[in-house]
């Protein structure tokens, strides 16, 4: 399939430099349902990428979609900022009933504002507001977002630079298998709270992903997550886990935390929750930790209630029996696994690597300009996929956990072609 440019346009001339995935897709979409996106032309792609996570129930879900019409076409209330409606109750209840209660789960619910970077900020606020501390740990190759709390800890240097004053009171750790195994778990940061010469203030919390996307799928094991836990408790810190891209079951379970059989103090969620793409997120915590003052975090789009509504319908369709889409997600986790090995060892040169679990993958390479040429290629047979890690040389697969096993082959077969004609 060729594809064509479009022509310098609005785009180029009014949008701000600041855009990035157009870059890698020059092509103007207008519609889309299920893994399928198509341009204003008619070309059809399909899609490993899923609003970077934002769209775990596909495009245009036909379910989440006929209760929002349906809601919006009784004049249901749109805008609430934190005013009880009943989209929010119904999306209370069910999220208590499907999500919270079965796993033994008392969190209280915040909704902090409509993004991921809310959900971090509400976190680190609350934290530090709990333990009386302004430190917060994070890890390597971590990333939180993009508001000036998350971005320090963050860890992606470009990322960070754009902030334009210091980002301060957060300190990195190593991440799993930072230092290849060589060093211990947790010896350099349990040696620094230990020693009053260290220069490490005592952290109000610890901040981690139990899988890094933007950091290039860098997955932690569970005894190490684990450990981290027992470590918080022991050392009187708050464990936030942010599950904004990898919750919502995109690892299998509906958190990405549960397989290693810990529960956070805190924890954020995004992109998915909403169901349907919409802006929403959410900050859990326990409820010893519930401090705030009325209105002392708060925010004009915190009750989006369409987001409620195709978040009550994607938990009723897809959680509320407990354990299918978890199954079919694994299920769908081994068949992409398979085609990734093959793909290693049919480029043993490349250094190619995978890691991964449920439906997030990466494939490394040794050259980081390997994985960029890898996107394109497939952008051009009608694949949409992105690049992760710190030098851009993991490509990062994200795919609908709604996708049938017949798109996900076509999907992984053009990941390989594009492999292949990219060496």
């Amino acid at each position: 399939m060729t594809i064509t440019p479009p022509a310098t346009s609005v785009f180029e001339t009014l949008e701000s430099e600041v855009r990035s995935y157009c870059r890698g897709w020059p092509a103007v979409f207008d519609r889309a349902q299920g893994s399928r996106v198509f341009n204003e032309d008619g070309h059809e792609y399909l899609d490993f990428f899923s609003g970077a996570g934002a769209l775990n129930y596909g495009h245009n879900n036909p379910v989440l979609k006929r209760a929002l019409l349906d809601y919006l076409e009784r004049d249901g209330i749109t805008h609430s900022l934190d005013m009880s409606t009943t989209a929010k109750r119904a999306f209370l209840e069910r999220f208590q009933d499907v999500v919270l209660r079965p796993r033994g789960m008392d969190h209280k619910v915040m909704f902090p504002g409509p993004t991921g970077t809310n959900a971090v900020e509400a976190a680190l606020k609350l934290a530090r507001k709990v333990k009386g501390r302004e430190s917060v740990v994070s890890f390597t190759n971590a990333f939180h977002g993009m508001s000036l709390g998350a971005l320090a800890v963050t860890g992606n240097s470009m990322k960070r630079a754009g902030a334009g004053v210091p980002l301060v009171h957060g300190t990195p750790m190593p991440f799993d298998n930072y230092l290849d195994g060589r060093v211990p778990d947790f010896l350099w940061f349990e040696r620094l709270l230990e020693d009053q010469g260290s220069g490490l203030n005592q952290p109000a919390a610890v901040i981690v992903e139990t899988i890094q996307g933007e950091g290039g799928i860098n997955v932690a094991r569970p005894e190490w997550l684990r450990g981290l836990a027992d470590l918080c408790r022991r050392r009187d810190m708050l464990l936030i886990v942010d599950d904004i891209q990898m919750g919502c079951g995109r690892t299998g379970p509906f958190f990405s935390f549960e397989e290693a059989g810990i529960v956070p103090d805190i924890v954020t969620l995004s992109k998915s929750i909403g169901g349907y793409g919409m802006p929403m997120s959410l900050t859990l915590f326990r409820p010893e930790l519930d401090i705030w003052e009325p209105g002392e975090h708060n925010g004009t789009f915190r009750g989006h209630n369409p987001a409620f509504v195709t978040a009550t319908a994607a938990l009723d369709t897809y959680w509320a029996d407990g354990a299918s889409m978890e199954k079919q997600t694994l299920k769908r986790g081994e068949q992409a696994e398979a085609v990734l090995r093959e793909i290693c060892a049919e480029h043993p040169r490349s250094g190619a690597r995978y890691r991964g679990r449920g439906l997030v993958w990466g494939l490394e390479f040794t050259d980081p300009g390997r994985a960029s040429r890898v996107c394109a290629r497939a952008f051009e047979l009608g694949l949409l996929l992105e690049t992760s890690g710190p030098r851009g040389e993991v490509v990062k697969l994200l795919p609908a956990l709604t996708i049938t096993p017949e798109e996900l082959d076509e999907g992984l077969r053009t990941l390989a072609r594009s492999v292949r004609e990219t060496a």
